[in-house]
């Protein structure tokens, strides 16, 4: 389902646009770009080329080999054959430095801006100066104000970074971007961490720096959004180029077919069940109260209250930051309460340790698999009995049963379709989608009562996602309380049965599936109550 309407185009003259910084880049193409690392060709052949006053999407699964492209493009990588041509002009470029000479810039995921400072000396920081600092930070300050208004990025060139939301600051990346002089820019997953509301804002700038004739190249995963915003799409699958097409008259499921090879299932499934009946049941888990500080000693969670019913997915939606990880930290028993209680089926569990919880019935998925989840120096059958090492069918009088580890290891590899050469490869070997299928089988061969599931999906590729659904999906119907913490506001609305909103620390309401819509989701995202005055 097409989750948001698509946003207007601009209707301002886009001669006024254009006239901020008229762009010098006509067309960019890179032409049969093949790059190798060792054991693996990222790039084979790869063509793509965008055109001044285009959206053109780069869309494939992780591991596809977008990244690598890109990384060419900007100057991190070099090619071992191929060329990049501007205007028709072969150019080399050796690293970001002569990208940006070029007129191409990079907007990041993960913001590259310093928290305690202002947007204007954010901006200011690499530019020479030959004057002094003062004076050249007013003119910083009045070139970014004129960019702001000119693409829609309001910001005030004196706030602190770290004060502004994380919409706002990817503006201040997209300003010092085109500060720069970028007339192309790639856009990496751009709307991940963004509420609804901020993508519509983010599409307006973009369709208004189209307008204007910018070249713009956008990676996303979510079909959706290229459907709604870009002109053209080129699908990338192991290395290689499937096809570039126009994006008018493509569907999400075509999109989803050309990414992986085959059909995926997108929506909520038909036969999703009903949610629990709950006015007739007993809730699993209780939260009441919960408080807890953060790593940095800062107030995390703050009067946090909830229950989660057997048989039901309880989603847990809010921009990166605002709790969540704590959250599952303090269900797990990983982080300490200041204050609060948590009860699982009538027992209070508020001072139980994370092997005790274990043992409760509650499993973790969490949300930095490489760190918490496994350790990569250890085969796949060592990662498998984590926790479980000293028990029976693994050990025996205090000596471990390999017979017995690698048999188990076997069947949940396959019951879990986990790919890998054996269940003796060194994890770290494993794609992430197949790590997060390790952690999942470890986790659910339990049989939890309890599962607390952290970004289950992110880093993992559209396949290996769609079987993730599928065992959340069957372990809710066999039971389960599933406490599913994510990002990705797609990835919830198609799972849960109710949706809890976090911002700043606090649950901001529960909602349920049927009233769960992105508008009045991004708005508690944003911290805004939908009916207040």
């Amino acid at each position: 389902m097409n989750h948001r309407a698509p946003v207007p185009t601009p209707t301002g003259p886009p001669q006024a646009v254009a006239a901020l910084h008229p762009p010098r880049i006509r067309s960019l193409a890179l032409e049969g770009i093949t790059k190798r690392f060792p054991g693996v060709i990222a790039n084979n052949n790869v063509s793509f080329d965008v055109q001044a006053g285009e959206i053109h999407a780069l869309l494939g699964e992780n591991g596809a080999g977008k990244s690598t492209l890109m990384k060419i493009l900007y100057g991190l990588y070099q090619p071992d054959a191929g060329q990049i041509r501007l205007n028709d002009a072969v150019i080399t470029i050796h690293s970001p430095l002569d990208a940006i000479g070029h007129g191409i810039g990079m907007i990041h995921q993960h913001f590259m801006l310093v928290p305690e400072l202002t947007v204007v000396e954010n901006v200011a920081l690499g530019l020479r100066s030959t004057r002094g600092i003062r004076l050249d930070l007013e003119r910083v300050a009045a070139r970014i104000t004129t960019l702001a208004a000119g693409y829609g990025l309001q910001v005030d060139p004196f706030a602190q970074v770290g004060q502004l939301a994380v919409g706002e600051q990817q503006r201040v990346e997209i300003i010092k971007a085109l500060y720069r002089g970028a007339d192309l820019l790639v856009l990496d997953e751009p709307t991940a961490v963004l509420t609804p509301q901020e993508v519509d804002d983010l599409f307006r700038t973009l369709k208004q720096m189209r307008a204007a004739g910018h070249a713009l190249i956008f990676i996303s995963h979510k079909l959706h959004e290229i459907i709604d915003l870009c002109d053209r799409v080129t699908v990338l699958r192991q290395g290689a180029v499937v096809g570039t097409h126009p994006v008018a008259g493509m569907s999400r499921d075509g999109l989803a077919r050309m990414m992986v090879g085959r059909a995926v299932q997108l929506e909520r499934p038909a036969d999703a069940g009903p949610p629990p009946d709950y006015p007739s049941l007993a809730p699993l888990l209780r939260v009441r109260h919960v408080t807890a500080h953060g790593e940095r000693g800062t107030l995390a969670l703050q009067d946090v209250g909830f229950d989660a019913y057997p048989g039901e997915i309880l989603g847990v939606a809010g921009v990166s930051g605002n709790g969540q990880r704590e959250l599952a930290e303090v269900l797990a028993g990983l982080r300490a309460l200041d204050h609060g209680q948590i009860v699982l089926g009538g027992t209070d569990i508020t001072a139980h340790s994370s092997q005790r919880r274990m043992h409760d019935g509650v499993a973790y998925i969490p949300e930095e698999r490489m760190r918490d989840g496994v350790v990569l120096s250890f085969n796949v059958a060592e990662n498998v009995i984590l926790r479980d090492h000293e028990a029976p069918p693994y050990a025996r009088w205090n000596f471990l049963r390999l017979g017995a580890i690698h048999a188990v290891s076997r069947r949940l590899i396959d019951v879990f379709r986990v790919k890998t050469p054996s269940s003796q490869t060194t994890i770290k070997n494993l794609s992430g989608g197949n790590i997060q299928k390790v952690i999942m089988a470890r986790e659910l061969s339990r049989t939890p009562r309890l599962l607390i599931a952290a970004q289950p999906t992110r880093g993992v590729d559209i396949g290996a996602s769609e079987y993730i659904h599928q065992i959340l999906r069957e372990r809710r119907a066999a039971g389960a309380a599933i406490i599913l913490i994510s990002e990705d506001l797609d990835e919830i609305l198609k799972l849960a049965d109710r949706v809890a909103v976090m911002f700043a620390g606090r649950i901001m309401d529960i909602l349920p599936h049927h009233t769960a819509v992105p508008e009045r989701i991004g708005l508690l995202m944003a911290g805004v109550q939908p009916n207040a005055g």
